[in-house]
């Protein structure tokens, strides 16, 4: 549980940082799909300390953390990308909502990706 909220806080914060930009640059003219490409770059790379270091603990091979947390992260992008296509591209909903919904649907897919992929605890072998 301390994980999920600690995971919860660094996520909150990063997260609203990466919107703020995404709602700029799309207000500015970037279309949403290039826009969302921008910002989970930036907070992908951003996350990356935050989760091994506080959310989880992670005291295992970094370099390791970090393929996976690419992998994680390029399975999160694809599934915000399909989000965006498919209610904004194809059924016309308004791209701010779709990304805000789609920030809470990859953050609990990435969530579990995390916890048992990429930083996942040593098991204690008796």
């Amino acid at each position: 549980m301390r994980q999920l909220i600690r995971y919860g806080l660094v996520g909150v914060a990063s997260n609203a940082a990466v919107y703020l930009i995404y709602l700029l640059i799309t207000h500015l003219g970037v279309e949403p799909k290039t826009a969302m490409t921008l910002v989970y770059i930036t907070g992908g790379s951003i996350g990356f300390i935050g989760n091994r270091k506080w959310t989880f603990a992670h005291r295992g091979d970094s370099s390791r953390a970090a393929f996976r947390y690419v992998l994680a992260h390029l399975s999160g992008y694809f599934l915000n990308f399909m989000i965006l296509y498919t209610f904004v591209d194809r059924l016309a909903l308004p791209h701010q909502w779709v990304q805000a919904a789609a920030i809470l649907v990859v953050a609990g897919f990435l969530f579990i990706i995390f916890k048992y992929f990429v930083f996942p605890e040593k098991k204690i072998v008796c």
